[in-house]
């Protein structure tokens, strides 16, 4: 009777236990999918063995040609390596032009280092053009210095014209400086005769404070005249009505 009773026991606790052992080769297979560190290759089939291990050499070949991450060169097959080395020269190559990312200069076959260079003698010719900071005017021909200093005239009239902190009236040319003085003057006249802060009345010509004083009083007046007709209408509102 006791002999009966283990046996169907047996039965009852067999298969919760090969449940359990099932469960634990299946999240083991997830986590060997997953590349999880806790994969362990013994619980795999070889079925199951060799379809995770082509996953793990074509996501290693992956990151391999696009530079994302640790490449191991050990898993890739001799075209896979010159596949591998073409894209990083191609990287390479794109840093170079654009700056974006590290350029070694060391990788660049004899066409590219001249293409390169001329790449950036043309982003330097630019930087100066525009007045940057990463301007290198030793880099610059001749021609191209004689055109920049051309362009940093220009860039110094137009800020004095428009009344920039940048402007370096010491860099303009008789005429220009006259022609920025001009300017000025109707700046600051024009803001005298609006009653702007900025009016410097010290530097008008004598006719023109003349009208600018003129301007003034009419102004006064007009402000007189708007006081004086809000006055007399709060007046009338205040007055009781006969009705009342």
């Amino acid at each position: 009777m006791r002999r009966t009773v283990i046996i169907f026991l047996s039965f009852l606790v067999c298969p919760a236990f090969a449940q359990i052992a099932e469960g634990g080769r299946n999240q083991n297979l997830l986590d060997c999918l997953a590349g999880s560190e806790t994969c362990n290759q013994s619980l795999l089939t070889k079925t199951q063995a060799s379809q995770i291990a082509g996953q793990n050499r074509d996501q290693n070949l992956w990151v391999c040609l696009t530079g994302y991450g640790e490449c191991d060169a050990s898993l890739l097959t001799e075209t896979e390596s010159q596949q591998v080395a073409r894209a990083e020269q191609r990287r390479n190559l794109f840093a170079c032009e654009t700056m974006f990312g590290v350029c070694d200069r060391s990788l660049l076959t004899s066409a590219q280092a001249d293409w390169v260079g001329q790449i950036e003698k043309q982003r330097n010719l630019l930087n100066c053009e525009t007045g940057s900071e990463t301007c290198d005017s030793s880099l610059l021909t001749p021609v191209e210095r004689a055109k920049v200093q051309g362009l940093e005239r220009a860039y110094n009239l137009l800020a004095c014209q428009t009344a920039q902190q940048l402007c370096d009236m010491t860099l303009l040319t008789a005429v220009e400086a006259r022609e920025v003085d001009s300017i000025r003057y109707q700046r600051n006249l024009l803001a005298c005769e609006t009653g702007n802060d900025y009016c410097d009345d010290s530097i008008l010509k004598p006719a023109d404070a003349r009208e600018v004083a003129k301007t003034k009083l009419r102004r006064d007046e007009l402000a007189s005249e708007a006081e004086r007709e809000m006055c007399d209408r709060s007046t009338v509102q205040l007055k009781p009505s006969k009705a009342e």
